[in-house]
């Protein structure tokens, strides 16, 4: 059977898609956090010193690290929303066997519920039954696509990896310009990138480009005065 084409194909209509838009936004996010991350650790220890190998193995450290801390929060995170998945699909699979009439009478109701008349929505339920019940309910009871089950580890490895691109700014911005303006050129790189993602990531979520990079960008710039004041400040009463 054809399926036909959509009259308006510029417009998302996979089951899907709103899976792929949260992964694009999370990959934006986390390379958000790695350029403000590493930028704060290694502004504050040019607060206290301008010579490269200290700024190095801090940035160095907050890359590794934070990486490391990222991949973990996804994973312990989307291992707990697959495992909540796949029981759901396991419950649900198990009603279909053990009681298909009421389970056909339930998703007749939901269609009702949805502004079908009862006897259209009888003759959407029984179609989508035959076809594949299973995945009918998934969809309409609990909007699970059995075939786009999350993977922990995708999530873990697309985070590390968002974040250490985005670290890898702040670490040249540092380290390669001479040492009297290497806290300035960081800071404007730093919140040029920021001003980027966050227009990014407005365009991904359709929201407003000016609002997102302004927060951003004010986040950033309070977060790298912040660290290096307290770098200064430690380093001027000789604590370090």
């Amino acid at each position: 059977m054809t399926v036909p084409m959509s009259p308006h194909p510029q417009e998302p209509h996979s089951a899907n898609f709103a899976a792929r838009l949260n992964w694009l936004r999370a990959g934006v996010l986390g390379a958000n956090d790695g350029i403000v991350s590493v930028a704060a650790t290694v502004v504050g220890v040019a607060g206290v010193t301008n010579e490269p190998a200290p700024i190095l193995v801090a940035g160095m450290a907050a890359v590794v690290g934070g990486a490391i801390s990222m991949a973990l929060g996804e994973y312990v995170s989307v291992s707990s929303q697959r495992d909540s998945q796949r029981a759901l699909i396991v419950k649900e699979r198990r009603e279909l066997a053990e009681d298909p009439e009421a389970e056909l009478a339930e998703l007749t109701g939901i269609y009702q519920s949805k502004g079908l008349s009862k006897d259209t929505a009888e003759r959407v339920a029984a179609e989508l039954t035959e076809h594949d019940a299973l995945a009918a309910h998934l969809s309409a009871e609990l909007n699970i696509d059995e075939s786009d089950v999350v993977s922990p580890w995708h999530a873990a490895y697309a985070s590390a990896a968002a974040f250490a691109v985005g670290a890898v700014l702040p670490m040249f911005a540092i380290l390669l310009p001479p040492a009297g303006l290497r806290v300035p050129v960081t800071f404007a790189a730093v919140l040029i990138a920021l001003a980027l993602t966050g227009t990014l990531s407005a365009y991904i979520g359709g929201s407003s480009k000016r609002v997102a990079a302004f927060r951003l960008v004010v986040g950033g710039a309070l977060a790298l005065l912040a660290t290096y004041l307290v770098g200064g400040l430690l380093g001027a009463t000789g604590v370090v």
